[in-house]
């Protein structure tokens, strides 16, 4: 007995020992939905047990102090969607990155945008699809869980799923068979795909609900409400969600009818259409970063020549969404563009038209509410997960200064601290 009492107080000595405190102040604190002023936190191994004025919230003993001069604190970011096994189509086109590059390759690339997308703040990403890369999002999930390689906690959608005959690649000889970026589905065998994806380890079912399949090549819904309904019941029986592409008002309309928890892309969304989402509880997640810079690629000089048509119904668009009071969150399509440059999405919202401090709620308590993850991150909170970042000024004012990240802290962990 006596040595089982002397075994205790060891074991308890080396807990406390093993306990990691932190005491964080900023000139701001951005708690996920208020901005603060002489606030302070104090996080002990990987949650958050105080926050609140620095005369109620004192210094523990023990902790490490993190102060950063005109600085913010803000929850770790959430990107909301992302193509990790993507990287910009001005560097390599799509079609050759899922024609010619292998699975290995393109994962080995995909290790270096994580890491990327977490120095930059991001501490959860949500990815939309391999693009033909098969599971390789799994794995990188699960290399990323083990601590083997950097990078934000994901959730996967694996392969992604596309009416037949609407995806890409497209034009090759039709005696080949040609790799799709995402899995083909129609009818009674939807239930069994989504199946597959599902034990293969997709967190929730990305659904192609519409493509640039129609005559003049303009985007025309790819699957039937049946068939989304269908998807939708298989999903939500596993306790997943169901997620959709969708651009066109048909299709949007049809996702939200069926039961899609988000809407992405969404570029001829009105101000019906938005109040159906908002009606339905569904979150509208624009990509504004992927057209302004595809559009970029393909030679418009922006900021020198006047606005493209695309360009111009992407921000009707977005200006019709908030009038309609969607929820709207934050995802840029990234891989499209550089990841680690995922806050250029939160600049064009405010170019677009949205307050700064909406998009910062876009980007932490918006997603995380859409993506049902709310209890522990997207905000600053005791009893939430340590996931804090520090950016130099003041992003409620200036949102490019999400760019001036000077500290990251991801499970309680930093990952990232500069003098």
């Amino acid at each position: 007995m006596r040595w089982l009492f002397l075994f205790t107080i060891i074991s308890f000595q080396s807990l406390a020992q093993n306990t990691t405190r932190y005491y964080l102040t900023a000139d701001r604190i951005f708690d996920g939905d208020q901005m603060h002023e002489g606030w302070a936190v104090i996080v002990e191994n990987d949650k958050i047990i105080a926050i609140g004025s620095k005369e109620k919230v004192k210094e523990p003993g023990g902790a490490t102090k993190i102060n950063y001069p005109n600085s913010t604190l803000l929850p770790g970011l959430i990107e909301g969607h992302s193509h990790l096994l993507l990287y910009p189509y001005n560097i390599t086109d799509w079609d050759t990155q899922v024609l010619k590059e292998t699975d290995s390759y393109r994962t080995a690339r995909a290790t270096v945008h994580a890491k990327n997308t977490l120095m930059a703040g991001f501490t959860t990403a949500r990815d939309l699809g391999t693009e033909g890369a098969g599971y390789s999002d799994v794995a990188l999930k699960r290399a990323i869980n083990e601590g083997i390689i950097l990078g934000p906690r994901l959730m996967v959608a694996g392969r992604a799923i596309v009416s037949t005959g609407s995806y890409g690649p497209k034009g090759y000889d039709s005696d080949q068979e040609i790799m799709l970026g995402a899995e083909a589905a129609d009818g009674n065998n939807l239930v069994k795909v989504v199946r597959d994806q599902i034990g293969k380890g997709a967190d929730f079912i990305k659904i192609y609900a519409d493509y640039r399949w129609g005559l003049q090549g303009e985007d025309q819904p790819s699957f039937t409400l049946d068939e989304l309904k269908l998807i939708n019941e298989v999903t939500r029986s596993s306790g997943r969600v169901m997620v959709c592409h969708a651009k066109s008002k048909e299709a949007i309309t049809r996702a939200v009818l069926a039961g899609a928890e988000t809407i992405e892309h969404g570029d001829f969304i009105d101000v019906e259409t938005g109040k159906l989402m908002r009606e339905h509880n569904v979150t509208f997640i624009p990509t504004l970063a992927a057209v302004d810079m595809i559009t970029q690629y393909r030679g418009w000089k922006k900021g020198v020549q006047p606005d493209p048509a695309n360009v111009v119904n992407k921000k009707k668009s977005f200006k019709a969404a908030m009038e309609s009071g969607v929820a709207i969150g934050m995802g840029g399509d990234v891989g499209v563009f550089p990841h680690g440059e995922n806050a250029l999405e939160m600049e064009l919202m405010v170019e677009y038209g949205m307050k700064p401090i909406d998009v910062l709620k876009a980007a932490t308590s918006v997603n995380a509410k859409a993506f049902h993850i709310q209890n522990q991150f997207g905000g600053i909170k005791e009893g939430m997960k340590a996931d804090l970042l520090v950016v130099t000024g003041d992003p409620s004012k200036t949102i490019g200064d999400l760019k001036k990240v000077k500290w990251v802290m991801k499970d309680g962990v930093v990952v990232r601290s500069e003098k």
